[in-house]
C-alpha cells in the first residue's frame, strides 16, 4: 500500500507542523487529500512545470532579439503583415516550459537539489538549443524535445489553443514541437494567416505540384509543403505574365531602363492670393544618400500660362553635392505646418486638412528612380512618364471607409476617407488585376489536374499575395533615400499621412515588385512544421469551448493597437479576391469590430467605456477557460509591457494591476512571472518597480476549490516561508539582475492569488498593488539576507558599496564596519580591495585594479575580488580570458571563490546600483550575469590554464 504525501498547500502561519518546518501524513477523502490540521485540499497530481521555477531566460531575451533582425529569412512573418508578434523562439521556449516537469516535481528520480538542479540545466541547455532561430530546421532537435514532451506529458501532450491567434507564432510553434494546433481569432485576416501557416501545410504534405511539367522537372522528393511552394511560385509567375500582357503599357520604362519607382508629391494651392500655385508638399527633398550615388530633387518655379496661377514648379534631379539640400531647406512640410516653395507663406496643417476634406489635394510627378548597373539611376520627370500615369481608375474595385481613429488612422483628417483614397488610379487598376487573376488562377489550378480543396489553398496563397502588394503600392508609402527602396505602407501600427510617395514598378526586379511576394510568401511555410495537424477559425475567445485545450494566448492590450481598423485595408482586397473561396469567413464588408476586444474609445463611449468594455471582455474570457482547465498545466498568457505605464512614483502600472486583478477574480493562480525583450537594448529601471520595456509572460493555474481567507501576517509569514527558495532557483538561472524584480513577482503573486482574500488589519481586501509592495519588500530582505553567505571581505565591501558607491567615505566609518564583519581596513588595503588615504577610504573599480594580479598566488582572495577581476577582463577582453580568470580562481586549494556567491554577489551589487542611479555600476554587473552561462562554461572546461591566466599579465597595448 502507497504512503500518503507528506506535504500540504497551507500556510506555516496556519499549520502546525508546516510552521515547525516538519512533515505530515495528508488525510484521504475519496480521490482527494486533505491536511488534517486545516481540512485544506491539495492536488498531489499536479507538478510544477519548468516555467513555473525556472527559465534561461537570458538565453531566450537574447535570440528573441537576434530573431527580430530584417536579413532573417524563412521567417513566419513573411507570409503577411500582422502587428506586435511575438518572436517565435520566446513563444517556443515558453510552450515547452508550459509542458516539461521541473525535476523538482518528480523527487523519485531526483532526491536531492544537487540532482534536480543539474537536471534543470540539462533542460534549460536544451531550450536554448531551441531558442536559437537558425535551428528552427533542425529535426532531430525537435524529436528531442517532443520526446521530453511526452515523458511529461503521460505520452499525451494536450492539444495547445491560442484563441487570440493574430500573427500565428504561437500555434505555428506548438505544430513545429509536434502538438496539435488550433487557432482562433475574430479578425478574418488573422484567421486567413493562420490557416496559411498551420492548417494548409500539414493538409497538402507530401504533395506533388500540379503546374505543367513542375513536377518532372526535377527528380526528388517532394517533402512537407514543398510541392506546395512550388505550385505557388509556378502561378505566381503565370499571374505576373498574365498581368504584364493586360497592364505592363502602364509601366514604361524610362531611358531604355526599367522603373522601379515614380516618386510624386502631393499639392495644395497656396493660400496666397498673390500666389495660388500648386505648391508642393514634400517631407524631404533628397532621393539617394548613399555614397557615390547621391541624388535629390531640385525644384524650381517656372512660368506656365496653362494653370490659373500662371507658374508652377518643375522638378529636376541633382547629384551635385554643392547644391544638396540642407537640413534647414529639406522640404516643404512637418509637424507644424508647410511652406510655399514659391512665396515662402507659412501654411497651417488646418489649411491642409481642410483643403484634403473638400477634394482639392493634388499630386505632381517629382522624379523616376530606375535600375541601373548595381545601382540606382535617379531621372527628372517627362511627359511621358506623366501621361503613363493618368488614367480613369476601375469601374469595379474595392469597397469600404476607413474607420474613425485619429491616433492611428491619420489620412481620413486630410480627407482620405475610403480605401480607394490611398492608391493613385494606376495602383488600384494593378491591384483589381492582381486580384481577378487570382480566380482565374484558381480555375487554372483545376484544369491542371487539382481537385477543388487544392486549389482553394493554392488561391488563399495567391490572394495573401496580392494583399502583400498592396502593403508597398499605396499613396502612403514613401521612398526610403537612404536604403533606395519603397518602403511599406505599415512602417508602424498606423495609416498616417504622407505627403510624398513612391509608386511602385510592380513589375521590375526591385523592391515592391508583384513576383517577389510569391517568393517571400512560400519561404514563410515551404519548410514549416507538417506533422502535427492544425487548425484555424474565426470565433470569439469569450464564447468559444476550451474542452480539452491548453491556452498559450497573447491578448490584445487595451488601445495598444487598433487590429480590425488596420487590417481592414487588406481585408479589402483579400475579400475581393478570395470571397467565393471562403465565402463565410469574407462574408462581413469589413471586418468585424462591435465584439473585438481592443479599448477604442470612439466606439465604446469614450476613455472610461472603452476600458471597462476592455476588463470585463478580458475577465470574461479567463473564466470561460477557468470552466473546463485542467490542473495538470499552467496555461501562459503574454501581457505587452508599456514603460509609460508607471505611476507617478514609477511604481507599477494601472494595466499591469488590472490585468492580474483580471486572473485572480477569474479563479486562477498565478504562478510565475517572466519578462521578455525583444530588444536588443534596455532601460535600466529603479529598482523593485517591477516595470519592463517589452512584455512579460505569465503562468497561471486554476485556483483550487474552497481556497481560504488568510490575514497580511499569514501571507507575509507564506512569502518568506516560500520566497528565498524561488529566488536562490531564478538566480541559479540565467535571470538578468535588471530582470529579477519582475521574475520574482511570479513565485510572491503565487502565494497571494492562492487565497480566496487576504486581508488588511482593517478587515479589508488587500490589493494587488499592496501585494506587490510587500513582495518587494520580502524581496529586499531576502537579498540581503544572503549576504550572510558571502566571507568577511565581502560582506564589508557589499555594505561599504550600498552606502558609498565606489565614492569617498571617511576611515572611522570603514573601520568600524570592517571590525564588526571580523575584518580591518588595513588588510583590504594591501588586499588591493580598497585604498585608505589620509583619513579617506574608496573601494577599487575593476577597471583600476592591477594587471598583473595572481590568483592563485594570493595568500587570501575573497568573491569581491573573484567578482570585480572578473568583470575587468569581460570588459576589456571578452567571455574567453574572463572564464580563463575564473577557472583559475575555482581551481584554488582553499576553495576561497564559490562560482554561485560570485554570481549572487553581482545580483545584489546590481540591486544596489540601480536603487542609487549608478548606471554604469549596473551595467557592468548585469553584463556580468548575462555572460555568466558563457563564462562558466570556459572556466569549467577541461583544458587547464595556461601559465600566464592565473598572473594575467597583460601588454597594455594590446
Amino acid at each position: 500500500m502507497s504512503r500518503s504525501p507528506r506535504d500540504c498547500n497551507c500556510l506555516p502561519g496556519l499549520c502546525r507542523p508546516r510552521r515547525l518546518g516538519l512533515g505530515l501524513r495528508l488525510r484521504r477523502r475519496g480521490a482527494a487529500w486533505s491536511c488534517p490540521e486545516t481540512g485544506r485540499g491539495v492536488d498531489v497530481v499536479q507538478k510544477r512545470k519548468l516555467i513555473e521555477v525556472a527559465l534561461p531566460l537570458e538565453a531566450i531575451n537574447r535570440e528573441s532579439a537576434h530573431e527580430k533582425v530584417p536579413a532573417i529569412r524563412r521567417h513566419p512573418r513573411t507570409l503577411h503583415l500582422w502587428w506586435a508578434r511575438r518572436p517565435q523562439v520566446a513563444a517556443r521556449a515558453v510552450l515547452f516550459a508550459q509542458l516539461v516537469d521541473d525535476p523538482s516535481s518528480r523527487p523519485e528520480e531526483f532526491p536531492t537539489d544537487e540532482l534536480q538542479r543539474a537536471e534543470r540545466e540539462r533542460l534549460h541547455g536544451l531550450i536554448e538549443r531551441l531558442a536559437v532561430w537558425e535551428n528552427s530546421w533542425d529535426e532531430g532537435l525537435f524529436r528531442e524535445a517532443h520526446a521530453e514532451i511526452l515523458k511529461s506529458c503521460g505520452g499525451t501532450p494536450p492539444a495547445i489553443v491560442d484563441p487570440f491567434a493574430g500573427g500565428g507564432t504561437i500555434p505555428l510553434e506548438a505544430q513545429r514541437l509536434g502538438l496539435e494546433a488550433h487557432a482562433s481569432d475574430l479578425n478574418p485576416v488573422a484567421v486567413l494567416i493562420n490557416k496559411a501557416l498551420i492548417e494548409l501545410p500539414p493538409k497538402f504534405k507530401d504533395r506533388r505540384p500540379v503546374f505543367p511539367g513542375l513536377a518532372d522537372s526535377q527528380i526528388r522528393e517532394w517533402r512537407g509543403a514543398q510541392g506546395l511552394a512550388a505550385d505557388l511560385r509556378a502561378y505566381g509567375r503565370w499571374m505576373r505574365d498574365a498581368a504584364e500582357k493586360q497592364i505592363g503599357h502602364l509601366y514604361p520604362m524610362a531611358d531604355g531602363m526599367t522603373v522601379v519607382a515614380w516618386v510624386w508629391a502631393r499639392t495644395v494651392t497656396c493660400p496666397n492670393p498673390a500666389c495660388g500655385i500648386q505648391m508642393p508638399l514634400v517631407r524631404s527633398w533628397w532621393l539617394g544618400k548613399r555614397k557615390g550615388n547621391e541624388a535629390y530633387i531640385i525644384p524650381k518655379v517656372v512660368p506656365d500660362p496653362t494653370v490659373p496661377s500662371g507658374q508652377t514648379v518643375k522638378f529636376t534631379v541633382g547629384t551635385d553635392r554643392a547644391g544638396a539640400p540642407t537640413a534647414a531647406s529639406d522640404g516643404t512640410v512637418g509637424r507644424s505646418g508647410a511652406r510655399c516653395a514659391s512665396c515662402s507663406s507659412t501654411v497651417p496643417l488646418s489649411y491642409i486638412r481642410d483643403e484634403g476634406r473638400s477634394r482639392r489635394l493634388g499630386s505632381s510627378l517629382m522624379a523616376v528612380v530606375a535600375e541601373g548597373q548595381r545601382q540606382r539611376v535617379y531621372l527628372s520627370p517627362t511627359p511621358e512618364q506623366v501621361d503613363a500615369a493618368r488614367i480613369d481608375p476601375p469601374e469595379n474595385t474595392i469597397q469600404g471607409s476607413l474607420g474613425y481613429y485619429p491616433r492611428d488612422l491619420k489620412a481620413p483628417t486630410y480627407g482620405l476617407t475610403e480605401f480607394v483614397d490611398l492608391y493613385t488610379a494606376r495602383q488600384l487598376v494593378a491591384l483589381t488585376t492582381f486580384s481577378d487573376l487570382v480566380v482565374e488562377a484558381r480555375s487554372r489550378v483545376l484544369a491542371d489536374g487539382g481537385d477543388p480543396g487544392y486549389a482553394d489553398a493554392l488561391a488563399t496563397y495567391l490572394g495573401l499575395a496580392v494583399s502583400r502588394t498592396a502593403d508597398r503600392s499605396s499613396t502612403i508609402a514613401g521612398w526610403d533615400s537612404s536604403l533606395g527602396k519603397i518602403r511599406n505602407t505599415f512602417g508602424r501600427q498606423a495609416i498616417p499621412m504622407s505627403w510624398d510617395f513612391a509608386e511602385a514598378g510592380l513589375f521590375s526586379s526591385s523592391s515592391g515588385n508583384f513576383l517577389s511576394q510569391f517568393e517571400w510568401v512560400a519561404e514563410a511555410f515551404e519548410d514549416g512544421p507538417c506533422l502535427a495537424s492544425g487548425v484555424a477559425t474565426q470565433v470569439d475567445a469569450a464564447t468559444r469551448s476550451y474542452e480539452g485545450l491548453l491556452i498559450s494566448t497573447d491578448p490584445p492590450y487595451y488601445d495598444n493597437i487598433g487590429y480590425s481598423d488596420l487590417s481592414d485595408y487588406f481585408y479589402v482586397w483579400i475579400r475581393r479576391s478570395l470571397r467565393t473561396v471562403h465565402p463565410e469567413l469574407l462574408s462581413t464588408l469589413l471586418v468585424p469590430k462591435a465584439e473585438e476586444l481592443v479599448a477604442n474609445p470612439h466606439r465604446h463611449d469614450g476613455t472610461e467605456g472603452a476600458r471597462d468594455f476592455f476588463e470585463d471582455g478580458f475577465r470574461r474570457v479567463f473564466e470561460t477557460a477557468r470552466a473546463s482547465a485542467s490542473s495538470q498545466f499552467p496555461i501562459t498568457v503574454y501581457y505587452a509591457f508599456k514603460q509609460s505605464e508607471a505611476d507617478a512614483v514609477g511604481e507599477a502600472s494601472t494595466g499591469w494591476e488590472t490585468l492580474l486583478e483580471g486572473m485572480i477574480r477569474s479563479g486562477w493562480e498565478i504562478t510565475s512571472t517572466w519578462p521578455l525583450r525583444s530588444e536588443q537594448g534596455y532601460r535600466m529601471i529603479a529598482s523593485g518597480r517591477n516595470a519592463l520595456a517589452s512584455s512579460i509572460v505569465l503562468s497561471l493555474r486554476p485556483r483550487q476549490e474552497g481556497a481560504f481567507v488568510v490575514d497580511r501576517r499569514g501571507f507575509i509569514a507564506a512569502l518568506e516561508s516560500e520566497l528565498p527558495d524561488a529566488l536562490r532557483k531564478l538566480q541559479q538561472g540565467q535571470v538578468a539582475p535588471v530582470d529579477l524584480p519582475q521574475a520574482a513577482i511570479g513565485p510572491g503573486m503565487a502565494v497571494f492569488s492562492r487565497f480566496n482574500a487576504v486581508l488588511e488589519p482593517d478587515g479589508s481586501k488587500m490589493s494587488v498593488r499592496s501585494a506587490l509592495a510587500r513582495i518587494n519588500e520580502i524581496l529586499d530582505q531576502v537579498l540581503n539576507e544572503q549576504e550572510g553567505d558571502f566571507d568577511a571581505t565581502s560582506r564589508f565591501a557589499l555594505a561599504w558599496y550600498r552606502g558609498n558607491g565606489y565614492g569617498v567615505g571617511k576611515f572611522g566609518d570603514a573601520d568600524n564596519l570592517a571590525r564588526a564583519r571580523n575584518t580591518s581596513v588595513d588588510v583590504m588595503d594591501r588586499d588591493e580591495i580598497l585604498t585608505s588615504r589620509a583619513g579617506n577610504v574608496q573601494l577599487i573599480k575593476p577597471a583600476d585594479l592591477p594587471w598583473d594580479y595572481d590568483v592563485l598566488k594570493d595568500t587570501h582572495t575573497s568573491n569581491w575580488e573573484a567578482l570585480h577581476h572578473t568583470i575587468k577582463v569581460l570588459e576589456r577582453d571578452g567571455i574567453a580570458p574572463a572564464g580563463d580568470f575564473l577557472q583559475a580562481a575555482l581551481s584554488r586549494p582553499d576553495g576561497a571563490v564559490d562560482a554561485d556567491l560570485v554570481k549572487e554577489l553581482a545580483h545584489l551589487l546590481f540591486r544596489v546600483a540601480e536603487s542609487n542611479g549608478w548606471t554604469k555600476d549596473a551595467l557592468s554587473f548585469n553584463s556580468l550575469v548575462t555572460s555568466w552561462p558563457e563564462i562558466l562554461e570556459v572556466a569549467r572546461s577541461v583544458r587547464q590554464p595556461s601559465q600566464t591566466q592565473g598572473a594575467f599579465e597583460f601588454d597594455e597595448d594590446n
